[in-house]
């Protein structure tokens, strides 16, 4: 079992950063990928970030290239999400999730980021 927990969401304005952490505690060393998806009001969740524990690989969707960046400190079993250049359409519930590539286990509770024009 893993258990997530996200922190470091806020409201923040347009062009603004914020970073969020997501602590993992438990059986981490099975769960090789970390990610990031989120939830705006009446969407579907969608994919943002993932890293792998091995390597450091990672992978991004298109709208957050360039203004976001993921990254993990294994010593800490905590992930990050620095983002950059926030933008209204950012605003959503961002959540941590922990498992294989493409095929995420277990997920924090999230952490609401509110971008205002």
């Amino acid at each position: 079992q893993v258990q997530l927990v996200e922190s470091g969401g806020g409201l923040v304005q347009a062009g603004g950063s914020l970073r969020l952490s997501c602590a993992a505690s438990g059986r981490t060393f099975n769960n090789n990928a970390m990610g990031w998806f989120r939830q705006a009001p009446g969407k579907e969740r969608e994919f943002v970030a993932r890293i792998t524990r091995t390597g450091g690989s990672t992978n991004y969707k298109d709208s957050v290239k360039g203004r976001f960046t993921i990254s993990i400190d294994n010593a800490k079993n905590t992930v990050y999400l620095q983002m950059n250049s926030l933008k209204p359409e950012d605003t959503a519930v961002y959540y941590c999730a922990a498992g294989a590539v493409g095929s995420y286990v277990y997920w924090g509770q999230g952490t609401q980021v509110t971008v205002s024009s």
